[in-house]
Order: C-alpha cells, then sequence, then structure tokens
C-alpha cells in the first residue's frame, strides 16, 4: 500500500508540473466590416501541448482516476475516441508511463492515428462510432484496466467552477477588453464535458453570457435538442470530434442556451476561410464553430445588440491534411467548398 501512495503522489507531482511547464492558450480578437460592434474572439485551444482543447479534459480524466484509485502504477488505461482526446491521453499515459490503448472508427484521420502511435499509444478500430464505447469498455475489463470513459465522465471530472478550466481561463482574459462580458460563446458538442464546464460556470459567476453549441445537421445533440428525448436516428457526420451518434452521459442540456445544426460542406468551408483569416489552419469542428458564431452576430446586429462573442478553435488542421484540406476527399464526400467559402467571405464583409 505504501509503495502504491508513493507511485500516486509522484504521477500526482508530473501532472502538477506539466501543467505549470503548460502556458494558457491564446485568445485571439478579430473585427469584421459586416459585424460592426460585434467583435469575434477565437479561443485558439490548438496551441496545448498536444494541439487541442482536449488536453484539458485528458488531464481531468487522469487526475480523476488517480485520486479515485483507478489510475495505478502498471494499469493499463483504455477509452474511446475520434483521435484528439486519444492524442492528450497518449501524452499523459506516457508521461505517467502506463501502457494506453485508444478505441476509434476506422476512418479516424491517419495523422491522428500516427500521434497516437508516436507518444506510445496503440489503436484499436471499429467500424463505426456507434461501437467504440462498448468496445473500449469490454477490452478495459479483458485487460483488468481503467476505462477513462471520456463520454461519461467529461462532465464530472473537470472541475467548472474553477481550476483553469476552459470557462475560467477565457472569462479571466477578456477582463482586460473593451466589453469584458461575452453576449455569446460558441462550442461544439464532442462529449458534452466543455458545454457542461462552460454552461455550470457561467451561471456559477452570475453572468449574462449565452451558451450556444454547435453541432453537425442530424447529430444526436442537435436531435435531442428539438426533441428533448432519445427517440431519434441521428444521421453521421464528416466532421471529427463531433456530431456524436448517440447523446452521451456528459450531456447537459439545460445549460445551453441555443444549438446550431451546421452542415458539413458549411464546416468544411468555413474551416479553409479560417485559414485566411488566421494564416493558420484548425480542424473541421473549428468552421462548424464559426458558422455557428456568423448567425448568432448577424441576429445581433439585425436587432441592434453589440457586444463581443466567443467562439474556440479546437485543434490543430495539419490533423486534417488528408480529409478536410484534400480536395480529393472533399470531392469524395460530395462537398463543393469553393462557393460557399467565397459566401462565408462576403457575409463576414471580406473581399
Amino acid at each position: 500500500m505504501s509503495e502504491q501512495r508513493d507511485w500516486l503522489r509522484t504521477a500526482l507531482d508530473r501532472l502538477a508540473a506539466e501543467q505549470a511547464r503548460s502556458a494558457d492558450t491564446h485568445l485571439l480578437r478579430y473585427e469584421f466590416p459586416a459585424f460592426p460592434g460585434v467583435p469575434f474572439y477565437f479561443k485558439d485551444e490548438s496551441t496545448h501541448p498536444t494541439g487541442s482543447l482536449k488536453h484539458r479534459l485528458a488531464r481531468s480524466l487522469f487526475l480523476y482516476g488517480l485520486c479515485n484509485g483507478q489510475v495505478r502504477e502498471g494499469r493499463v488505461v483504455v477509452d474511446a475516441s475520434s483521435g484528439s482526446t486519444a492524442i492528450s491521453e497518449a501524452y499523459f499515459a506516457r508521461l505517467l508511463e502506463l501502457p494506453y490503448v485508444a478505441v476509434m472508427a476506422r476512418d479516424t484521420s491517419p495523422r491522428k492515428i500516427a500521434e497516437i502511435e508516436a507518444l506510445g499509444g496503440r489503436c484499436e478500430f471499429v467500424d463505426s462510432a456507434a461501437q467504440d464505447h462498448s468496445h473500449a469498455q469490454q477490452l478495459a475489463d479483458d485487460l483488468d484496466g481503467h476505462f477513462l470513459d471520456q463520454f461519461g465522465m467529461a462532465e464530472r471530472a473537470t472541475d467548472w467552477r474553477g481550476n483553469n478550466n476552459i470557462a475560467e481561463s477565457l472569462l479571466d482574459q477578456m477582463r482586460g477588453e473593451p466589453e469584458p462580458t461575452p453576449r455569446w460563446i460558441v462550442c461544439g458538442a464532442g462529449t458534452g464535458g466543455t458545454s457542461a464546464t462552460i454552461g455550470r460556470y457561467l451561471r456559477y459567476r452570475g453572468l449574462d453570457t449565452r451558451l450556444c453549441v454547435a453541432d453537425p445537421e442530424g447529430a444526436a445533440f442537435v436531435e435531442g435538442w428539438r426533441s428533448r428525448s432519445d427517440d431519434f436516428v441521428a444521421r453521421g457526420s464528416c466532421i471529427e470530434g463531433i456530431g456524436r451518434p448517440q447523446i452521451e452521459a456528459s450531456y447537459c442540456f439545460d445549460v445551453v442556451d441555443a444549438v446550431e445544426a451546421v452542415s458539413d460542406v458549411e464546416s468544411c468551408a468555413a474551416t479553409w476561410l479560417l485559414e485566411s483569416i488566421t494564416g493558420r489552419r484548425f480542424g473541421g469542428s473549428s468552421g462548424t464553430n464559426l458558422i455557428a458564431a456568423m448567425r448568432l452576430a448577424e441576429r445581433m446586429v439585425d436587432a441592434g445588440e453589440p457586444g463581443p462573442v466567443v467562439t474556440l478553435l479546437c485543434d490543430r488542421g495539419e490533423r486534417y491534411s488528408e480529409t478536410v484540406f484534400d480536395l480529393q476527399w472533399l470531392e469524395r464526400h460530395g462537398l463543393e467548398i469553393a462557393p460557399v467559402r467565397s459566401e462565408l467571405a462576403a457575409r463576414l464583409g471580406l473581399r
């Protein structure tokens, strides 16, 4: 028992040291001609050491497992992931010298798979995202390992009252801005943990900021929001990381103020447009978020309501060089983005 306690203290010290070495992510401000009085702020989560907002979640999942006695020396850790969470989890598993296995759909971006394996993780594949959770749970049982369960534990493992969660971080960064309180914050619906954390924190702080979730058309969060039940058939999406096929345990509908359903072609076109705006590439879900933020800004301008809109840039676009940023891949999926991209640029007032 004393040896296990010693290992736990060492593991917690390593996580604390890693966090101290990692600076906070950037908050970028943009003003677009079409939206006077409505500045956009992009929280760039791609600058985490593992390249996505899932770095925060992975650290929280490992801390939760350690402090609950479930993550132990030498014990394999397993999770279901579409890629970005698995990259972050593989990073922390290597930091703690633990074996790690990620279960994911076969069509996950090859660059993500390569990053997981480069960090020492192992990938197991299932035919669709609807199978990843049950397969990961069974695999953990078979290996006598610990199932991190990002989709079930995201809203529970993250400290929504603070501890440098994403909501506290971005609101602290907004303090010095001309209008420090956002009118809207936009995020995607992957595990549901990010929206749960932001929505709870806004209420905890007593802020009037509203929360919008952006998700692909026909996805579980969209259909569940519309029906407020699980009596629906979700459609698939080619935007990795969001658009889950079922309502995950971490989804908290009551802390969300609006949901925007975004088509895959809009998401991909907006992702390419983001590169033109920022000079950097981000993943498809960042484009989904941009579409929702634009819609909210258009309504605010029409209503004469000024104020900031904050959204998330979720992960590095280099991971999607063989998918969203591959013209042949777009063609195979029937996504003609050029006219949509031009339309979006015009809606922002860009030439």
